[in-house]
Parts: structure tokens; C-alpha cells; sequence
């Protein structure tokens, strides 16, 4: 059962060094570190088609996109193979070390506030279900971080469980959102909402789970 915290109602790293992580935080990367098999055989061959294609259909042939929490690395090859320059990054040693084996992939290991590259360089942020990690109090400095990235009128999808809480579940940390929480965390990044909408989880495990799917540009 969810343990409710509480109701909310070419990479260049960066030189003023590692930033704290919060125990929630440490927790997550922990989980991911130790079900690091489990988690890549249970995702990496999951169909995103239906999720590329409004974020895609934004970006020029060859454009920059950074995959933001790559995870198992399945995003990051579909739009390498797509033609797509990508820098993919994720916090999890094991993760990376695994998702560059079976991908091939040049993926560095860094937090979200610790990645750094030439700012306003990307043209696209690829941030699916990798956010949802972060302490919501920590939310809105991440976007803005991740945002100084990006070209003007850059595009950002990101997606989150939907809801309006932050819950412990299995031994990771979820920040739930709904489209309202969205618009607050992103206030102040520079960011705006052009589209939202709700799916279920492609899972068969997860049957019944929603997600809030958003696409916000620059």
C-alpha cells in the first residue's frame, strides 16, 4: 500500500560540483542501482509510438534532443534510429552501464541538476516518467534548470503519474500531478503548457494506472 507523505494541493558537466540529492531522491536511485535488470526487461520493449509522435512532429530532421532519466535507454534509440542527435543522461550507475550495453548508446550518469551542455543548444527534452522522481518541492527549480537548455520555442515533453500527491512505493518516490501542480511547478521556467492529456499505462501489470502527458514549449 502507498505510504502518503503528504497532500500537495557531448556533455559539459557542470563545475560547482555534485548537488545534494534529498532522501527521497537517494532512495529512488537506490531502488533503480539494485532492480536494475528487472526495470530494463520490464520497460525497454514497452510501444511509445503513440507518445513520440506529438513531440516529434514539433522537431526538424536531425534536431538535438536530450532524454532527461533515460532509464533503460529504449527512447534514446528510437530516436537515434529516427535520425535524431541525442544526449541521454541518467542518475543510476547501473542503469547507464546496462542501457549503453544493449544500445549502444553514449549515456553519461548525472542527476537533473547536475547535467550541463551549451545552453539553448537543444531543440527538444525528453523527460518521460523520469521527472516523477523528484520531490515536488524541487520540481520547479529542475524545470527551469532543464529548460535553459533548450532553443527558443524548443519543445519539452514530460509525464507523471497522475494525481496531487507524493507517495513511497516500493521504495521509490513518486510526485503525482495533475494539470493545475503542472502549471504551478512550471511558472517560473521560462516554460509554457501547449498540450496535456491523460493515458494508461502501456503495462499490462499496470492496468488502470494514468498518466498526465504533457508537451510544453519554450
Amino acid at each position: 500500500m502507498d505510504d502518503v507523505i503528504h497532500a500537495i494541493g557531448g556533455f559539459v558537466f557542470s563545475k560547482r560540483g555534485a548537488s545534494l540529492t534529498s532522501h527521497q531522491d537517494k532512495q529512488s536511485l537506490s531502488y533503480y542501482d539494485q532492480k536494475t535488470q528487472d526495470f530494463f526487461d520490464s520497460t525497454f520493449d514497452v510501444s511509445m509510438d503513440s507518445l513520440y509522435q506529438p513531440f516529434l512532429a514539433r522537431l526538424e530532421p536531425g534536431a538535438l534532443v536530450i532524454d532527461a532519466g533515460c532509464g533503460s535507454g529504449r527512447d534514446a534509440l528510437a530516436f537515434s534510429r529516427r535520425g535524431y542527435r541525442v544526449f541521454a543522461f541518467d542518475a543510476s550507475a547501473e542503469l547507464v552501464t546496462l542501457a549503453h550495453q544493449q544500445t549502444g548508446l553514449d549515456i553519461r550518469q548525472c542527476t537533473f541538476l547536475d547535467f550541463y551542455t551549451e545552453p539553448q543548444s537543444a531543440h527538444g527534452i525528453w523527460a518521460c516518467a523520469s521527472l516523477l522522481h523528484v520531490p515536488y518541492q524541487e520540481l520547479a527549480a529542475t524545470f527551469k534548470h532543464l529548460a535553459s537548455f533548450l532553443v527558443p520555442n524548443g519543445i519539452f515533453y514530460c509525464s507523471f503519474k497522475y494525481g496531487d500527491d507524493q507517495v513511497q512505493r516500493g521504495g521509490r518516490h513518486f510526485t503525482n500531478l495533475n494539470e493545475k501542480l503542472l502549471s504551478d511547478v512550471i511558472a517560473d521556467s521560462g516554460l509554457a503548457i501547449v498540450q496535456t492529456w491523460q493515458t494508461e499505462d502501456q503495462r499490462p501489470e499496470r492496468a488502470g494506472e494514468f498518466w498526465l502527458n504533457a508537451l510544453l514549449v519554450k
